[in-house]
């Protein structure tokens, strides 16, 4: 290009990402830890030649009809049921994600919830904080993973990580997926394939560890909720939407669930129309048998920046005219002069 191609960053990243991109580009960073308005992003990104992206963002057609300079959509992410790939690819536009560096993390984090939510972690810290607590009783007893029966809705990257995660609590592993693993996988990983309701009715921890497609949206429904075992737990740290979240309360309420642990929530599936506004009031009401994180999957300070540094590795390969790494799509993309 006869001028520095310019870089719209939508979200605060690590010095080193806009220190990477600054060498051959005109980088237009966010530096505060908000996501920017659709409206500003529109506007920093109309003359712009490529975009590194975050969850927040919904880049659909209209978008990109208003960004004519686009090549690239460089995603710091891996799920990207925001951004319309269709779109991007008729109009000549990369689109890229990150593949291979959220699964461990995101892994961590579900057993993690997994704990706090069976063994009654948040209940504990309040008994201590309150001033009531004094000393041992025969109180908050709870679901240990040690020897348990763990259902994973999914074998994809996250899933198998699941797996790998939990190969020291003796506990047994179940799988749906649509497609099998091979033999030697489901032997390294000691998971089983089950018919779904076979898995729903053995599972004391129930894992989504799927994308969200208009094929899984609500996939968790009363019906699924009554099938599972009684006293069981659910985890999701894929997409809120994959959960009737209404449906979840009231399952709470009843009791016919046990517990449910979430890092994401409905509220923030940008691309569907009919998202809610915020959380749920009866899923925040329902104090003992919840636990919740802010959409900590990857947040690891060394994860996330490698993440981004990805991102922005894949975005430089386009602008050079390279086949950019993590591509989901291959568009016709014009010359840049």
């Amino acid at each position: 290009m006869a001028t520095r191609p310019k870089v719209v960053i939508s979200n605060w990243v690590h010095p080193e990402v806009v220190e990477l991109l600054a060498r051959s580009c005109a980088v237009v960073p966010n530096d505060t830890r908000d996501a920017l308005p659709p409206v500003e992003l529109l506007r920093r990104c109309r003359d712009a030649h490529a975009l590194l992206a975050f969850m927040p963002e919904r880049i659909d057609d209209a978008f990109l009809a208003a960004c004519p300079n686009l090549r690239i959509i460089a995603c710091a992410l891996k799920g990207y049921d925001n951004f319309d790939v269709e779109a991007c690819t008729r109009r000549g536009v990369w689109l890229t994600i990150v593949p291979d560096l959220l699964a461990a993390p995101t892994a961590e984090l579900t057993i993690g919830l997994m704990i706090a939510l069976g063994r009654n972690i948040l209940a504990g810290d309040e008994l201590v904080r309150s001033g009531r607590f004094q000393g041992w009783r025969p109180v908050l007893y709870g679901q240990g993973i040690d020897g348990s029966t763990v259902g994973l809705i999914g074998a994809g990257a996250v899933g198998k990580s699941v797996a790998r995660h939990l190969a020291g609590f003796r506990a047994t592993l179940l799988y749906v997926d649509n497609v099998a693993l091979l033999p030697q996988e489901e032997e390294e990983l000691r998971l089983r394939r089950v018919p779904r309701d076979e898995l729903l009715q053995r599972s004391d921890f129930v894992v989504l560890s799927m994308p969200l497609t208009p094929d899984t949206r609500h996939l968790v429904d009363r019906r699924f909720l009554l099938q599972m075992k009684t006293g069981a737990f659910l985890v999701n740290t894929a997409r809120g939407s994959l959960v009737d979240e209404a449906a979840v309360g009231n399952a709470l309420e009843t009791g016919a669930l046990a517990g449910y642990a979430a890092d994401v929530f409905a509220m923030e599936d940008w691309a569907l129309a009919d998202r809610p506004a915020d959380v749920p009031s009866p899923l925040l009401k329902a104090k003992g048998k919840t636990v919740f994180t802010s959409h900590l999957g990857s947040a690891v300070d060394r994860v996330r920046r490698g993440i981004a540094l990805q991102a922005a590795s894949s975005l430089l390969e386009c602008l050079r005219g390279e086949t950019p790494s993590g591509a989901v799509n291959h568009p016709v993309a014009p010359v840049l002069t």
